[in-house]
């Protein structure tokens, strides 16, 4: 039988291309950066099958450049980056990498949280300068962890798993959804409240939301206003969630006392003074940055991308819908 020819438009660890090669003509992106558009459209057109990244805009214009696309795996959890509604007209499945990475990703937003709170980088900083006069009793004060409040915005798996691990500092916990959780409340002890009083009562928040019409820019200088001045955010979701521009005002004007980024909302670039404020903690899109996280991310996107490309229901289909 004559292999099917994908696209993997940027290399994944070894286990997910193992698993593709036996069956597979792959075509892969040569270049370690994301495909510019036209490299995206040249390379899909002909292919069965996409293996794709959240940096690659799957939309109208793609599915006409691909007419032959059976699927389209993204090696992603979040998917705002493909046009569901669209695909799904098209009777084209696809797929997302969801559970594999929860556990990473709510580490990440802990150590985050930790480091922008406890001023860990800037300490860092003192002492590889060769500046540090020695212990004083006001250097470096921060902000306290344990007995503090947090606030979990989407308490989906990762902010169930991030609020989870809240249970050994004795936080009190907080959270707001689209609807109530009971499940979640009874695991962590949390509460449910409104956004706004979420804002108002939290010493951190931690956001966990996908990027969808309603939660873009859904912090914005008014919602900073909110905050405790002596509140901290988290964000390990999507960049957009938050207005960065209104985000450098509100650290500078001190509405909140620090911030600590995994996203950006025009990745890779920040906003002009971000990176110049000593009360930001930045990381480049690593949330899921662990080997397990990684592999399980790459045979993942595999395993569904060969499913539908047999023509069967793939384990995490994103539109269900068009096998009915």
């Amino acid at each position: 039988m004559a292999k099917w020819k994908i696209l993997v438009t940027r290399r994944i660890p070894e286990e997910g291309m193992a698993l593709l090669a036996p069956d597979c003509d792959i075509e892969l992106n040569p270049h370690d950066r994301p495909m510019t558009r036209p490299e995206l459209l040249s390379s899909a057109a002909g292919k069965d099958g996409v293996l794709c990244l959240l940096t690659d805009k799957i939309d109208a214009e793609f599915f006409d450049a691909a007419p032959k696309v059976r699927g389209l795996a993204n090696y992603a959890v979040g998917f705002d980056n493909l046009d569901v509604a669209e695909a799904t007209k098209r009777r084209i499945p696809l797929s997302n990498t969801p559970d594999v990475l929860t556990n990473a990703t709510a580490d990440m937003a802990w150590a985050l949280l930790f480091a922008v709170a406890r001023r860990v980088v800037e300490s860092d900083t003192v002492m590889r300068s060769g500046t540090w006069p020695g212990w004083g009793p006001l250097q470096f004060i921060g902000g306290d962890i344990t007995g503090a409040t947090l606030g979990i915005v989407g308490a989906g798996r990762i902010g169930a798993a991030m609020a989870a691990r809240s249970k050994g500092f004795g936080m009190t916990v907080l959270y707001t959804e689209a609807r109530r959780n009971e499940a979640f409340e009874k695991e962590v002890g949390a509460r449910f409240v409104g956004f706004d009083e979420l804002l108002g009562q939290s010493d951190y928040v931690s956001v966990h939301v996908p990027l969808l019409p309603g939660t873009r820019h859904l912090f914005n200088y008014e919602a900073f206003g909110k905050m405790k001045r002596t509140a901290y955010l988290i964000n390990t979701a999507r960049g957009p969630v938050l207005d960065e521009a209104a985000l450098v005002k509100a650290l500078k004007d001190g509405l909140i006392a620090g911030a600590g980024l995994d996203v950006y909302e025009r990745e890779p670039a920040m906003t002009e003074g971000l990176a110049d404020l000593s009360n930001v903690v930045l990381t480049p899109h690593t949330a899921s940055a662990t080997v397990a996280s990684r592999r399980g991310m790459a045979v993942k996107a595999a395993t569904n991308l060969l499913a539908m490309l047999r023509g069967e229901k793939a384990p995490d289909c994103l539109n269900p819908g068009i096998y009915g």
